[in-house]
């Protein structure tokens, strides 16, 4: 269905505009170039999903652009096999002066739907996007989530062979993301073609077949969702020191107590990402490592899980797990944690705490707020509603004869 070989694009970049000109007449260099995409080779076939991540300025709309022939590339080919349409940068290709209905037409026809195509499917677009009374009013009033509605209701029912979505959907609320997601699904199971680039990893995993990683103009990983989110979020755990300056000064901002005892780092990773990003089911391990200032009987590590709203997930500490910790002065001490992580996908925080026996009330030596953030992603456990998945499993299951009872005259 797509087929890419070898693609490149290079962009001249020029410190201000005049040097276009000046570089024709004095025909000398005054530009540096910039290799958006270097020797890319993929394929995508009827009825898959191809899933592409990358951080910015990886080349992602650049490749979406050249797929949709927005640009031309330097070098290699593109084989596509049907109409292509999808959701590129917002807005694109709308006039805001125009009505919804209005610019129905205008892009239909820009994205290859002839003007009777457009006239059959009207009513369906505008039932699609759910815009009332809006579809009558100018472009420049609808807000970005309306705007998406709309560019997603022509572009599907363009009835494409291939469709590219490029974080557009990221704007709409949850009622439609749902709606587009289901849609969306509907088309693969009609054999269409569909490249999905995304920041919400979690999305990639449950609606990609597979997935690419770009890095700075290059394929880096091309694989199965999973690994492939697994080795994006190692590129984005390349933190620079001046990053890790910042952090490490923002968690002393909520620190407190008495420093007999200093928690000097912690790591969460999972066992098959070895990032902060896991799946729901993932086997966690948690490392931390501390000091203390002379020694300390009945020292005590806890930590506290927390939700986005900042609600206690789940504690526990090593005098609840009946370990004792050692407090010997001018060694570095390890305690190291493993566990199910059965939370539902989302983002979260992890507070330490240094403390004396059971709880921190009466010796509190080093407490910090949000240590660490990581992500749940995707599902190793069966799907489950709520926040936390427990273990179930179905015990007995039987059928018995009805027996009939005489009622009462």
């Amino acid at each position: 269905m797509i087929h890419v070989q070898h693609l490149s694009k290079h962009f001249k970049l020029y410190a201000k505009p005049s040097d276009r000109l000046k570089e024709v007449f004095l025909r000398r260099p005054l530009h540096t170039t910039h290799i958006a995409l270097r020797d890319i080779s993929f394929h995508v076939q009827a009825g898959e999903t191809l899933g592409i991540l990358g951080q910015n300025g990886a080349g992602k709309s650049t490749l979406l652009k050249l797929l949709s022939g927005v640009l031309l590339p330097d070098a290699g080919q593109l084989d596509i096999q049907g109409r292509v349409t999808g959701l590129l940068e917002l807005g694109t290709g709308f006039d805001l002066q125009l009505t919804g209905r209005q610019n129905i037409m205008t892009n239909g026809l820009l994205i290859g739907m002839s003007a009777t195509e457009i006239h059959e499917r009207e009513s369906s677009i505008i039932e699609f996007a759910e815009l009332g009374a809006f579809i009558d009013e100018p472009l420049r009033t609808y807000s970005s989530g309306m705007t998406m509605r709309l560019a997603f209701a022509i572009a599907i029912h363009a009835q494409p062979q291939a469709f590219l979505i490029d974080e557009a959907l990221s704007v709409g609320d949850g009622h439609f993301q749902q709606k587009c997601i289901k849609r969306i699904r509907q088309f693969k199971e009609q054999g269409g073609a569909i490249i999905f680039v995304s920041h919400d990893l979690n999305a990639v995993k449950q609606i990609c077949d597979r997935a690419l990683v770009l890095d700075a103009g290059d394929i880096v990983y091309e694989g199965d969702p999973e690994s492939a989110v697994n080795a994006y979020n190692r590129i984005l755990a390349r933190l620079d020191e001046a990053t890790a300056e910042q952090e490490s000064a923002a968690r002393r901002q909520h620190a407190y107590g008495t420093k007999e005892a200093v928690i000097l780092d912690a790591t969460l990773v999972g066992q098959d990402s070895l990032v902060d990003l896991l799946s729901s089911g993932e086997q966690a391990h948690f490392r931390v490592t501390y000091m203390t200032q002379k020694d300390l009987p009945k020292l005590t590590l806890g930590f506290v899980i927390r939700d986005r709203f900042g609600q206690d997930v789940f504690g526990i500490n090593t005098h609840y797990l009946q370990q004792s910790l050692p407090s010997t002065t001018e060694q570095r001490h390890c305690v190291e944690f493993a566990f199910p992580m059965h939370l539902a996908p989302g983002k979260y925080t992890l507070t330490l705490a240094l403390h004396g026996d059971e709880h921190h009330l009466e010796a509190c030596y080093h407490w910090v707020d949000n240590y660490l953030t990581f992500e749940v992603a995707g599902l190793k456990n069966p799907p489950f509603a709520g926040l936390t998945y427990l273990p179930t499993q179905l015990v007995n299951l039987h059928s018995e004869p009805h027996t009939s009872q005489s009622q009462p005259h």
